[in-house]
C-alpha cells in the first residue's frame, strides 16, 4: 500500500510505486472537479471565527507539525484537544483524517475527511488529502476528481501538489502515460519542484522512453542533490541505453554515497527491474 509523508504544505508518496494489478479505471475518466464553486480561500489561510476556533487552530497546527515528524500519538492528542475546543473545526477533522490514514484506520480516516469536506467542500487541502486516501483504497476515479477540485481552487498556493499526487495515483493504477501528463503539469506549475521532475523521469522510464528518462535525470542532478532513488533510476536508464560510462558513475555513487540504501541492496542483488 502506498504510504504518505505529511507536512503543512506537502502530502505525497516518498518512494517509487510499483505496478498495480488493478484495472486502469481512470484512463477514460476526465479529472473533472467534484465541486464547482464558489471557491474560497483554504481554511488554513482564514482567520479564526472566534476564541474557540483560535484555540482549535493552535492545537491543529501543532498536531500537523507533530505528524510531520512522525509523532503520531502526540498529533492525535492535539487533534482531540482542538476538537474539544471547537467540535466543528474542520481543519482539526482534516488532521484526524491524516492521522487515521497514517495508522491505517480507514473507516475513521474516511469519516474524518468527509466531516472536514462537509464544512468546506472546495477546500484544496481537504480535497487533496481525501483524494490521496481514496487512491490508497483503489478508488481511482473518485480520487482524481478530488485532486482536480484541489487544483481548481484559484486561491491555492500549492498547485503542483495535487498534480503530483494525481500522477502517483495514476502510476498506482498502472497508467504511466496519464501520470506523465500530470507530472509535466506539476512541473509547469512549479518549475523548482524536484519531486515533480523526478516523478516525471520515473513515468517516462515506465513508458520505455529510456533516452528521455536519462536526459531528465541529468537535468535533475544538475539542479538538485542526488538521492539514492534518483541515482538508481539514472543507473537503470543508462544501463538500458548501453551508456556504460554513466552506468559506472551511477554505480560508484550508489555503492559509495548511498551504501546501505534499499537501492544499493537491489544493485547488489542485480534486481534492475
Amino acid at each position: 500500500m502506498i504510504r504518505m509523508m505529511t507536512s503543512l504544505c506537502w502530502i505525497v508518496s516518498g518512494f517509487i510505486l510499483a505496478g498495480c494489478a488493478a484495472p486502469a479505471a481512470t484512463r477514460d475518466v476526465a479529472p473533472v472537479p467534484s465541486y464547482r464553486g464558489p471557491y474560497s480561500r483554504p481554511l488554513s489561510d482564514m482567520p479564526p471565527a472566534n476564541e474557540a476556533a483560535s484555540k482549535a487552530r493552535v492545537h491543529t497546527e501543532l498536531g500537523m507539525e507533530y505528524l510531520g515528524i512522525g509523532r503520531t500519538k502526540v498529533a492525535l492528542d492535539e487533534a482531540r484537544i482542538a476538537l474539544d475546543a471547537s467540535s466543528g473545526y474542520a481543519p482539526a477533522h482534516h488532521l484526524l483524517g491524516l492521522i487515521y490514514m497514517e495508522l491505517e484506520q480507514n473507516e475513521q480516516a474516511g469519516e474524518a475527511f468527509r466531516r472536514a469536506l462537509g464544512s468546506a467542500p472546495g477546500d484544496p487541502d481537504f480535497n487533496n488529502s481525501y483524494g490521496w486516501f481514496l487512491c490508497g483504497r483503489g478508488r481511482f476515479a473518485e480520487a482524481m476528481s478530488h485532486f482536480a477540485t484541489a487544483e481548481s481552487n484559484p486561491y491555492y498556493c500549492c498547485k503542483a501538489r495535487p498534480r503530483i499526487n494525481a500522477g502517483l495515483c495514476l502510476l498506482e493504477n498502472n497508467d504511466p502515460a496519464g501520470a506523465e501528463t500530470q507530472f509535466a503539469r506539476a512541473l509547469e506549475a512549479d518549475p523548482s519542484s524536484s519531486e515533480a521532475l523526478y516523478q516525471l523521469a520515473q513515468a517516462v522510464y515506465r513508458r520505455g522512453n529510456y533516452r528521455r528518462a536519462h536526459d531528465l535525470l541529468v537535468q535533475y542532478h544538475q539542479r538538485f542533490d542526488p538521492s539514492a532513488r534518483s541515482v538508481w533510476l539514472g543507473l537503470r536508464a543508462a544501463r538500458r541505453l548501453g551508456e556504460h560510462h554513466a552506468e559506472t558513475s551511477y554505480t560508484e555513487q550508489l555503492r559509495g554515497r548511498f551504501a546501505g540504501s534499499p537501492e544499493s541492496a537491489l544493485l547488489m542483488q542485480g534486481k534492475y527491474e
